[in-house]
């Protein structure tokens, strides 16, 4: 018996779009490498901007990107000066709308603070489609596992005293989180070497243990540390010079045991680029919200792939919990618990691994709180 053809699916269209930016406090103010020499002041709060769309058919999606320290306002007045031109265009055709939100501010570039205003509004977009489709955005992509190994940042900052950064790791661990990372790169290698010794003889040898330099060593610096770190068995030593360095990662990664991993700070596809062709990297670690959203993701997924890199997105695991599902080599996503209070809903770990949702799109929505961190706010369009 034929089966009759399944009826159209109507075209939608965009409708109204919201854009905020909501302010972020953190509980405690945050040091890494660069506060300890002197780059930087602790970081006290994260910016955010969120992007709200709904269709004429009455889908909404929601999407986000951040700025530490400074850049926020800046990613949200770009934004806003772009988003109008989203109003009456189809949803589903992503990679268009994204070239034409570029075009729009091409006087500025397409890396830096234009690519990350532009790369909430895509989040926004790829959960609206996925909602429509009535998939978790990992299965809309096309999952290839339906959990991430996880691993733990923010109880290890350089600020934080031995004994807490112990049982912040002991708490992780029981808490269903596969791997710690600690901060190191602090001017005297002593103090990095210590708690290195500390953590490594507190969680053990059969837990994963990754350090981030978070880009404050010169290459001969670097070089000693990573063989003084060579007897910890670590899973990599992330950011240990300068992000742009990109023959430098190339030297470490060629002379050392333990794994390199980087990019986290690049601003644009291309810039992950220039990583790969000098195998600067054993695992590379793009931050969607800062190369472009969803779309630039996968095309650098899709190239990284075929490098044969491992993959270790950066921080808003939100979002990267579903990109690192999709990924065709495991790799591993980073647990933050910052951004606890934005959203409603609360991300599964169990045995070492962050567990896909199974809601639709990204499967979070904004709290009362977020809105009231809001400081400002556009609308364009009007909300069926």
């Amino acid at each position: 018996m034929a089966i009759a053809p399944a009826a159209p699916n109507p075209v939608d269209r965009i409708a109204w779009v919201k854009l905020s930016s909501v302010v972020l406090p953190l509980k405690t103010a945050i040091s890494d490498a660069k506060v300890f020499t002197g780059r930087q002041k602790p970081m006290t709060e994260v910016v955010f901007l969120f992007v709200e769309v709904a269709t004429e058919g009455g889908y909404e999606g929601l999407g986000f990107g951040y700025s530490k320290r400074a850049g926020g306002p800046g990613q949200y007045a770009h934004a806003v000066e772009i988003v109008d031109s989203l109003i009456g265009e189809d949803p589903n055709d992503i990679p268009r709308l994204v070239t034409k939100l570029t075009w729009a501010g091409a006087s500025v570039g397409r890396s830096g603070l234009s690519t990350q205003a532009i790369a909430a509004i895509d989040v926004a977009l790829w959960d609206l489609k996925a909602k429509r489709a009535g998939l978790p955005l990992a299965k809309l992509i096309g999952a290839h596992r339906d959990s991430v190994p996880c691993y733990n940042t923010s109880g290890g900052f350089l600020h934080t005293p031995v004994e807490e950064m112990l049982d912040n790791a002991s708490a992780s661990i029981a808490g269903g989180i596969g791997g710690i990372k600690i901060k190191v790169g602090h001017p005297d290698r002593k103090v990095d070497l210590s708690r290195l010794d500390a953590i490594r003889s507190h969680i053990g040898d059969d837990v994963p243990l990754m350090v981030d330099a978070n880009q404050q060593w010169d290459r001969a610096t670097a070089m000693r540390m990573g063989r003084a770190f060579e007897p910890y068995g670590l899973t990599w030593i992330e950011e240990p010079l300068d992000a742009y360095d990109h023959v430098g990662h190339a030297q470490l990664a060629t002379a050392l045991d333990t794994p390199i991993a980087t990019g986290e700070m690049l601003a644009s596809v291309a810039e992950h680029v220039e990583l790969i062709k000098h195998g600067s990297c054993d695992i590379i670690q793009p931050d969607a919200p800062r190369i472009g959203g969803i779309t630039g993701f996968l095309t650098l997924a899709t190239l990284a792939d075929q490098a044969h890199l491992d993959l270790a997105p950066h921080f808003a695991m939100e979002i990267h919990l579903h990109l690192a599902a999709a990924y065709p080599r495991e790799g591993w996503v980073e647990h933050f618990d910052w951004l606890a209070p934005l959203f409603h809903e609360e991300l599964e770990t169990a045995d070492g691994r962050m567990l896909v949702p199974d809601r639709p799109g990204l499967g979070i929505t904004l709290t009362d709180q977020a809105r009231a961190w809001t400081v400002a706010s556009h609308e364009t369009g009007t909300r069926p």
